[in-house]
């Protein structure tokens, strides 16, 4: 059975992406990223954007630490 839902692309503070259905209000802590569609188009828009994994917070520390 195919999923027909419509999802949006969100993201949370730390740059981590997730899908969410359209039809549920988004969660605290995440915001639209501007994508919508399939669950197949949008997880291959994560696949595509989200190339750096590490939370914002962590590659903070990693570049402070670089620095140093």
């Amino acid at each position: 059975m195919a999923d027909e839902q419509t999802y949006h692309v969100v993201l949370n503070e730390e740059l981590q992406y997730s899908i969410w259905r359209a039809d549920l209000a988004i969660p605290n802590g995440w915001r639209p990223e501007g994508t919508s569609g399939t669950r197949e188009q949008c997880l291959a828009h994560i696949d595509e954007v989200w190339t750096d994994m590490r939370p914002l917070s962590l590659r903070r520390q990693m570049e402070q630490t670089e620095r140093a």
